[in-house]
C-alpha cells in the first residue's frame, strides 16, 4: 500500500501548493484526482511519482516500477518511439511492447525521432512508456490529444491495469470508469483569479516569481511556470514577468 503522510509542497519562499495532504491507496486501485485549477492535482502525482521531492512529509510504500506521464511530454526527444520504448522496457526489467502502438493507433514512422512526430503520435507514445510500469502508474490528463478510438483504448488499459492507476482528468472520463475512486483537492486557496502560464523560466526566476504578492504558482517543470494570480495584480504579473524575459504562452480567467 502506498501511503502519503502529511504531505506539503511550496516553490521557494512562495505560498504552499499543496500542504497536510494524508492519503493511501491499495495495490490495483484506480484513484481519479479532481479539482480546480490551482488545487496542486499535478504538483502530488509529481510527488507520489517521485519526479519532486515534497517540501514537507513523506511517501511511503512507493514501489520500484513507476510509470509516470506528465501532462506535457518532454520535447525534443532525438531517441525514436522504438529505440525509447525499448530502452525503458529495458530499464524495467519487461518485455518490449510490440502492439500496444498499433492498437492506439500509430500512424507515424516508428524509427523517425519523437520530437518529430505529431502530438496526437507523441502522446500515444507517452501512454504505452508509462504502461510499462507494473506496479504504479501515474497519469497526469492522459486522453488530452488522443482521438476518440484512442481514448477507448486508453479507458480500457486505465480501467483493466493490475497496477495502482493515479490519473487528473479534466474532462471527465476517468471518473466514469468502474471502481475508480475520486479525491477532490481542494488546494490551499481558492481556485480563482487569473491562470498564467510562461516560457524560458529559470529555477531562479521561478523562486523571485513565487514571491511576489498576489501570485501562487501551481506547477514548474521544464522552463514553464503555471501561476494563478489575483486579478488585481495581472497585469503587473505579466509585465514584470517579461521583463525578467520570460514569454507569455497563455493567460486564462
Amino acid at each position: 500500500m502506498i501511503q502519503l503522510e502529511r504531505i506539503g509542497k511550496r516553490y521557494g519562499r512562495g505560498p504552499w501548493v499543496l500542504q497536510d495532504v494524508d492519503l493511501s491507496f491499495e495495490p490495483g486501485e484506480l484513484t481519479v484526482f479532481t479539482g480546480g485549477n490551482g488545487s496542486g492535482k499535478s504538483t502530488l502525482l509529481r510527488i507520489i511519482a517521485g519526479v519532486t521531492a515534497p517540501s514537507s512529509g513523506r511517501v511511503h510504500g512507493r514501489p520500484k516500477s513507476v510509470g509516470y506521464l506528465p501532462e506535457r511530454f518532454p520535447p525534443g526527444l532525438r531517441l525514436s518511439a522504438e529505440a525509447y520504448l525499448r530502452h525503458l522496457a529495458a530499464v524495467r526489467g519487461v518485455t518490449p511492447p510490440t502492439d500496444l502502438l498499433d492498437v492506439l493507433g500509430f500512424h507515424g514512422d516508428p524509427t523517425a525521432p519523437i520530437s518529430t512526430l505529431s502530438k496526437g503520435n507523441t502522446q500515444k507514445v507517452a501512454v504505452v512508456q508509462a504502461f510499462l510500469a507494473t506496479d504504479l502508474v501515474v497519469l497526469d490528463e492522459p486522453w488530452t490529444g488522443l482521438d476518440t478510438a484512442a481514448s477507448s483504448v486508453l479507458s480500457d488499459l486505465v480501467s483493466s491495469s493490475a497496477a495502482t492507476v493515479l490519473v487528473t482528468d479534466h474532462r471527465g472520463t476517468a471518473r466514469g470508469l468502474a471502481g475508480a475512486r475520486e479525491v477532490v483537492l481542494q488546494g490551499r486557496v481558492g481556485a480563482t483569479g487569473v491562470a498564467i502560464e510562461l516560457n524560458r523560466v529559470s529555477d531562479l526566476t521561478t523562486t523571485v516569481i513565487g514571491e511576489w504578492d498576489g501570485v501562487r504558482v501551481v506547477a514548474a517543470t521544464d522552463g514553464r511556470l503555471s501561476l494563478l494570480v489575483d486579478a488585481t495584480v495581472s497585469d503587473r504579473v505579466l509585465a514584470d514577468a517579461l521583463r525578467l524575459g520570460c514569454s507569455v504562452l497563455s493567460v486564462r480567467t
